[in-house]
């Protein structure tokens, strides 16, 4: 029997990008992505969760890369034959809807309120929503990727807010919500806390100030020190926090003729090959408890509550400083960690919404953190 070519010549005039646009053309034409929800209406629904992309801003190459995955599931489990509804939607989550607002008005959230009202405030965020569902409808239909944007829903709408409300209002009465603190990113430009994902979306290497602080012991002639590159948490310190296992020496500087402890892998780095004399050698777990003079009196009275002490955390470790950590729990995850562990009653945090200190601390009242550092370090 004579085996049949059934190949046929290749074209030279194919073109991949006309063939996919044949294709997206007949798709909608034929308004297949309906008929195949029309086709399956009555079946077993499939329940997709699609987390929907800021309102802010045009697709990017992350966007391309979920939207094929958020393709490919719903595609999947409609030939299994279930029904599964796929709409478009926005996040029209506060922050970076204000952030553009902040932008275009020129002035912060706080002052476009105060000049707009809420609702005027509202309603100029409302308006760049769809801003780009043009961009973004040609992107994704572009993509190949089904989905429903005639009846997209925005997180904005009442209805979504309610259902939000109601699965609070859930959580409430199986009293699994509970009011507590913690240390989180936050804008002092936008005043506002930040999730971790907007945090870092605009991170930046910065150069900051470091300096090396001397603690004095109380009744004793002696110092603890402790590095930060964050002179401006050091009018909040309540607490040093030295590693259990990690070994301590007491030294004394006989060019300056200070006595104080360092960990002893970073004595060279701290003393710089200074004349010193070594009077003592302990563990981490010696130094705790040992009690310490503030640097500044604005919180001294916490020394009752367990303030100005030393602690012991495994969070802290030899790869740079001294080896021993000033803690301000009301600006550190592990110092806040730390210290509310042991018990320490009151968190402080004298910094107002806009990063410049509270008048209890009266020395810098006003000031922004930042601009306060080397008045801080002096």
């Amino acid at each position: 029997m004579t085996k049949q070519d059934t190949t046929r010549p290749s074209d030279e005039n194919f073109s991949f990008v006309g063939a996919e646009h044949a294709i997206s053309d007949y798709w909608k034409k034929a308004d297949i992505f309906q008929q195949s929800l029309h086709q399956t209406e009555n079946s077993t629904p499939y329940i997709f969760y699609d987390g929907p992309p800021f309102a802010t801003g045009l697709p990017h190459h992350g966007h391309l890369v979920g939207s094929v995955l958020k393709d490919v599931v719903p595609r999947y489990f409609t030939m299994k034959g279930h029904y599964v509804q796929r709409r478009f939607g926005w996040d029209c989550h506060g922050l970076p809807i204000e952030h553009e607002i902040d932008k275009s008005l020129g002035m912060s959230s706080q002052e476009a309120v105060a000049k707009l009202g809420v609702k005027g405030y509202n309603d100029e965020c409302r308006k760049i929503v769809q801003r780009y569902t043009a961009e973004w409808e040609k992107t994704i239909t572009r993509l190949g990727r089904w989905v429903d944007f005639e009846n997209d829903y925005k997180t904005m709408e009442p209805w979504y807010m309610e259902s939000v409300w109601w699965v609070v209002k859930q959580l409430w009465e199986k009293d699994l919500i509970y009011r507590g603190e913690k240390v989180v990113p936050f804008s002092t430009a936008l005043g506002t806390v930040l999730s971790n994902f907007e945090a870092t979306s605009n991170y930046q290497d910065v150069q900051d100030p470091a300096v090396t602080v001397l603690f004095k012991l109380v009744d004793e002639d002696t110092y603890i020190t402790a590095w930060t590159t964050t002179p401006w948490t050091l009018p909040s310190n309540l607490g040093i926090c030295v590693n259990a296992d990690i070994d301590y020496v007491k030294v004394h500087d006989t060019d300056t003729d200070v006595v104080f402890y360092v960990a002893k892998d970073r004595l060279d780095d701290i003393t710089k090959k200074r004349p010193i004399d070594i009077l003592d050698s302990v563990s981490g777990a010696t130094l705790q408890g040992l009690q310490y003079e503030p640097l500044f009196p604005y919180f001294a009275d916490l020394a009752d509550q367990g303030a100005f002490q030393v602690y012991c955390d495994e969070f802290v470790t030899t790869s740079d400083g001294t080896g021993l950590v000033h803690m301000a729990p009301g600006f550190g995850e592990d110092d806040h960690r730390v210290m509310k562990a042991a018990g320490l009653a009151t968190m402080i945090c004298p910094i107002d919404d806009q990063g410049c200190f509270t008048d209890a601390v009266s020395d810098y009242h006003g000031h922004y953190v930042k601009d306060a550092d080397k008045q801080i370090m002096k």
